[in-house]
């Protein structure tokens, strides 16, 4: 039976009767205290704007580099309230939105940009082994399948298309599929064992914070900036309840308007609903195999994604991406009943096995989407300010590296990385209303 948003099964309506309306991953006792809030007049050499991955990757980078920067990061909310608490956890090495993407758009440095965004990886492992951090990391590899015949035959192209620019794919047919994981909906699938980990993407934050605070950054949350001044020296950086000038200002602020109001344009906000299962039973478990412990995702162009969790749930998530005219963003647009439902019953569609499982959480949140799908990158107020923004919902892994390109641009400094094309272009802008919304809609 195919995917489908209609026809919704009783069923599945009851699996999702009781959830939480919350991340599954921020709604844990272990979640830190918040920290104060900024008032009053402060310096700093830099500010970075932004407490999710892309900001916190920034502070601990910048402090690496230069233990005796003085360093504070401002949120408008709380650590990883964002896209940074919301996400499936997939820390993939692509820094470019996937082989596909980046084969498309930048063919000629797609050979640098895998090597580049492998290292990264590497080097988020080792960030994480080398501070302790408790964030369940695990260099699971990751799965992507066939629902459709064919899907198959484009999957089983793709390890020979990849391998000249050093990406090392495995394809799989039905059945050696459906060993790893067992659903009648795959027909094939194509494995990266090295190039996907998964982690805890709350804890990830968490830790992170944790780390840069121990290295003398601090951290204000409930902080948000309301605007930007160049001054003789540095930027005047506003907040509600005073303001700190700043040498340098690094923006990390994902789907929120920027700062900037050039680089509103190339961004909007698109909304991706998850859900957590209940833990699953030994019975349930061993029904659906999955011993490689690794997250999956489908090839359809309106695509699920799915993993395992410590304790033994599955997080499902994906299909629907909505915008709202206008750009319109709001905590209340984090709930869709109606995408729930459709997850809901897409995943037993899935997996029919586990027909009687229930759901415990169920949220969503806004991606910052642009229209080339991967991270773009610039400066303004004389290269003081920088940004980087657009992950388009792979940016677990990539805001490492984003947070590495606006150091380098914050610096004026030519790298490895600056000199890519990828780096050197902006995407194309979107529309104003009212051709945004069908704009985006062809996208």
């Amino acid at each position: 039976m195919p995917y489908s948003r209609h026809n919704i099964r009783t069923s599945s309506r009851s699996a999702i009767a009781d959830v939480t309306h919350a991340p599954f991953w921020l709604d844990r006792p272990m979640r830190p205290d918040p920290t104060p809030t900024h008032v009053g007049a402060a310096t700093a050499d830099l500010v970075v704007v932004g407490g999710g991955y892309t900001g916190l990757w920034t502070a601990l980078l910048a402090k690496e580099a230069d233990p005796g920067l003085d360093v504070v990061v401002l949120e408008s909310d709380r650590i990883a309230e964002g896209a940074s608490g919301r996400n499936g956890g997939f820390v993939a090495s692509s820094v470019t939105h996937g082989f596909a993407n980046g084969l498309s758009r930048w063919p000629e440095d797609l050979t640098e940009l895998t090597r580049q965004g492998h290292a990264n990886l590497d080097a988020i492992e080792e960030t994480i082994s080398r501070y302790e951090m408790d964030v369940d990391f695990a260099r699971t590899g990751e799965l992507e399948v066939a629902t459709e015949a064919h899907q198959v035959e484009e999957l089983e192209q793709l390890p020979d298309l990849a391998a000249p620019y050093g990406e090392r794919l495995e394809f799989l047919d039905a059945q050696a599929t459906r060993a790893m994981v067992n659903s009648p909906m795959y027909e094939g699938g194509v494995l990266d064992r090295r190039g996907v980990a998964i982690v805890d993407p709350a804890k990830l934050a968490w830790e992170l914070a944790r780390v840069v605070r121990g290295l003398g950054v601090r951290i204000h949350e409930h902080t948000p900036v309301t605007g930007l001044e160049a001054t003789p020296t540095g930027v005047d950086v506003r907040t509600e309840h005073g303001h700190i000038t700043a040498g340098r200002v690094a923006l990390g602020t994902s789907a929120f308007p920027n700062l900037l109001r050039r680089v509103r344009p190339f961004i909007i906000p698109v909304y991706d609903y998850a859900l957590m299962t209940e833990p699953l039973s030994q019975a349930q478990r061993e029904s659906i195999g999955w011993q490689f412990g690794g997250g999956v995702g489908d090839s359809n162009n309106q695509f699920h994604y799915a993993r395992p969790t410590v304790d033994g749930r599955l997080l499902w998530g994906g299909f629907d991406a909505i915008y709202h005219y206008g750009s319109q963003m709001g905590p209340e647009l984090n709930r869709d009943d109606r995408t729930n439902a459709i997850l809901a019953d897409n995943f037993f569609t899935t997996f029919p096995q586990l027909e009687g499982l229930r759901f415990t959480h169920a949220w969503g949140g806004a991606i910052d989407t642009c229209s080339r799908f991967s991270a773009f990158w610039g400066t303004a107020m004389d290269g003081r300010v920088a940004y980087s923004v657009g992950y388009t919902g792979l940016g677990v892994g990539a805001t490492r590296y984003g947070a590495q390109v606006m150091l380098d641009l914050l610096a004026g400094r030519e790298t490895e990385r600056t000199r890519l094309e990828m780096v050197r272009t902006k995407p194309m802008p979107f529309p104003p209303e009212p051709i945004r919304s069908p704009a985006v809609a062809l996208t």
